[in-house]
């Protein structure tokens, strides 16, 4: 009985997951505002846990990612996803991660240690659950410090759920 019970509770947790958990990598190109900066390629990993809130297309999730551009520089934020889904497994996401920036040159910094990650993507969710997005980034310090360039990013992104 003991058994059954704990398959029961098991098999009902997954399967009301359809909006699971998720792993996302990105991949794309970076452009830092500043001229004296080197414009790069950037790798991100975000981990985006189930949604604490849903109401009818919107759901909204903690998340946390890692960006690593090509020379080193490196972003480590967590915060707020959402997610608006549209019709025929179309959704729009947006994020907002408060963070902490090293830079990998000295003529890549973005004027503080704290930095924030925005993102805006459109993607699609097959019906295995995962997605393929495009996004765009900025990281900034929202005006905290007088040097504040900022960097845009576009990555294309994968989203695997579980």
């Amino acid at each position: 009985m003991k058994q059954f019970l704990l398959s029961a509770i098991l098999a009902f947790g997954l399967a009301g997951t359809t909006q699971a958990q998720s792993l996302v990598l990105g991949a794309g190109y970076a452009d830092f505002q500043h001229e004296q900066s080197q414009d790069q390629g950037v790798l991100s990993l975000e981990y985006q846990h189930t949604p604490f809130w849903e109401r009818g297309s919107l759901s909204t999730r903690l998340a946390a990612a890692a960006t690593l551009h090509a020379n080193g520089d490196f972003h480590l934020g967590a915060g707020v996803a959402g997610e608006y889904a549209l019709d025929r497994n179309w959704f729009i996401e947006a994020s907002v991660l408060p963070g902490v920036y090293f830079e990998g040159e000295d003529s890549n910094t973005l004027g503080s240690r704290f930095e924030v990650r925005s993102l805006f993507g459109v993607g699609y969710r097959f019906d295995n659950g995962d997605a393929l997005s495009l996004a765009i980034t900025h990281k900034s310090n929202a005006s905290i410090s007088e040097f504040n360039p900022g960097v845009n990013s576009v990555l294309l992104r994968f989203h695997r759920s579980f």
